[in-house]
């Protein structure tokens, strides 16, 4: 059952001077929490709150829906068919007329409060970007659940810090501002994956960006799920990956890759033991595919398409039909080999184009047609 809208009076009718952009997912029970907060902290301020949301099962888009009724400074973007922090918060921003615009999470675990000196700081041109830092004097991380949380932010701190172009105590922050228009002409360049958009956003700036951190406290979750975990982390990795190699590496294809290396692993394996219980070798080959093949697309469904990821009904159609993609890449793979091997061509050699052949095929007609299903 969605909570009651917020009674707040509707402020000023006209383009605001700040935005805030809320990514969200799952944070039904706490949109109406968040507004009474924002009403708090920009007290005799312009704003208005983009709540992002990615088609949430829980309602949250419905929730944001019966405040805006009420209140003319709370707006929502409802996405379908696609997830991720990073490219909810840049379609937030670019939908944005504003100023100043502002980003945090939908969990209420950062300090509202420390909104307008955020603002303050970016709008006196004291800097590009404010940050809202747990790690400098004045800031906390009490908010992380555990010490699995800590080790992983920790960690990619510290691998951040060594590619970054300025000095940053916290790039994995998610609370920051800076001006519209500078991250509109920055926009063409984010890689728009996983979770660290404030990462993305300093990495892809034709020149260093002026920072400057604002100490933040980041509390313990109080209602909804966390989203941080192993995978994330992976995420955080290829992004980094992404701008070193400066987006020339193409990373949802070496994905698509490393996925299909774990298949035929897979397909040995388990030809391996099909023929060991007694079944000959046309038995255990098809097994031994038909398993790759479905492990293959379970380990791009939750990962390399994990911001495309299909669900009931929709997963099983794309499982039909990864199947047969990969089938005419098998065919592919097998002619091409065979077609260079004929024209002389090195046993090796020939494997490895038909192999090639094959992957481009699997990964060009998965992205087109089994995760646009």
């Amino acid at each position: 059952m969605n909570p009651e809208p917020a009674a707040l009076d509707g402020g000023a009718v006209g383009c605001p001077d700040i935005s805030v952009i809320v990514p969200c997912y799952n944070e039904v029970r706490n949109v109406a929490p968040l507004v009474q907060a924002l009403d708090r902290a920009l007290s005799g301020r312009r704003w208005e709150v983009v709540f992002v949301d990615d088609n949430s099962p829980d309602g949250t888009t419905e929730a944001v829906r019966a405040l805006a009724r009420q209140d003319v400074r709370v707006r929502g973007v409802c996405r379908i068919g696609r997830r991720g922090l990073s490219s909810a918060v840049i379609e937030g921003v670019l939908s944005s007329s504003a100023q100043i615009v502002a980003v945090m999470d939908g969990d209420l675990q950062h300090d509202e409060s420390r909104l307008g000196a955020l603002i303050d700081a970016v709008q006196s041109g004291a800097c590009d970007v404010a940050v809202g830092s747990r790690h400098v004097e004045g800031g906390d991380n009490a908010g992380l659940a555990n010490a699995w949380r800590h080790a992983l932010s920790d960690g990619g701190i510290k691998l951040a810090q060594m590619i970054l172009p300025v000095k940053l105590t916290d790039p994995m922050s998610g609370f920051f501002a800076f001006r519209q228009e500078q991250f509109a002409a920055i926009a063409p360049r984010l890689s728009g994956t996983g979770f660290k958009i404030l990462l993305d956003l300093l990495l892809s700036a034709p020149t260093p960006l002026r920072v400057q951190e604002i100490p933040c406290g980041f509390r313990p979750r109080l209602d909804g799920e966390s989203k941080l975990d192993a995978v994330v982390m992976l995420q955080f990795l290829a992004l980094l990956a992404d701008k070193l190699c400066r987006g020339w590496l193409p990373l949802r294809f070496i994905a698509f890759c490393m996925v299909g290396a774990i298949g035929v692993l897979t397909n040995l394996v388990v030809m391996k033991l099909a023929s060991i219980a007694g079944a000959n070798f046309s038995v255990a080959q098809a097994v031994g595919t038909v398993v790759a093949m479905m492990l293959n697309f379970w380990l791009d469904n939750a990962l390399t398409y994990r911001d495309r990821r299909l669900r009931g009904a929709a997963c099983l159609r794309g499982l039909v039909v990864f199947m047969l993609v990969c089938s005419i890449g098998a065919i592919a793979n097998v002619g091409v080999a065979q077609m260079l091997y004929v024209d002389r061509q090195g046993l090796t050699e020939a494997s490895i184009a038909g192999a090639l052949i094959a992957a481009v095929w699997n990964y060009a007609v998965s992205s087109t047609i089994v995760w646009r299903l």
